[in-house]
């Protein structure tokens, strides 16, 4: 399974940035996909995931009304849109598969099975 994130860079405060990670090697549409991210100094973080069918999302609480997770199982892609982004943004980002959802949820990075090279977003204030 390989996994390609791609969409980083550097924003102003309040900006907006779309992530995407196309994923290959195994049946997409089979597996819930999840979004973390790493801040120098900090530990890694679940920030968003979302199940097989798109149906069930869940957002870190820091997050949540700013980001949104979505998928195109035609396209074998998953995307994190990102609003009114803030410095405390800043972070390496990586997008993630795992097997369940319920797995993604309550195990974070332990629950996933593949992981893609990160992509650096940086919001300057």
């Amino acid at each position: 399974v390989q996994l390609q994130a791609s969409g980083g860079g550097l924003v102003q405060a309040g900006g907006s940035l779309r992530l995407s990670c196309a994923a290959s090697g195994r049946t997409f549409s089979s597996y819930a996909m999840g979004w973390f991210r790493q801040a120098p100094g900090k530990e890694r973080e679940l920030v968003t995931a979302i199940s097989w069918s798109g149906g069930s999302t869940y957002y870190a609480g820091s997050v949540k009304g700013r980001f949104t997770i979505s998928r195109d199982n035609a396209k074998n892609t998953v995307y994190l849109l990102m609003n009114s982004l803030k410095p405390e943004d800043t972070a390496v980002y990586y997008c993630a598969e795992g097997n369940s959802f319920e797995g993604v949820v309550t195990l974070g990075g332990v629950g996933m099975d593949y992981w893609g090279k990160g992509t650096q977003v940086t919001v300057s204030s």
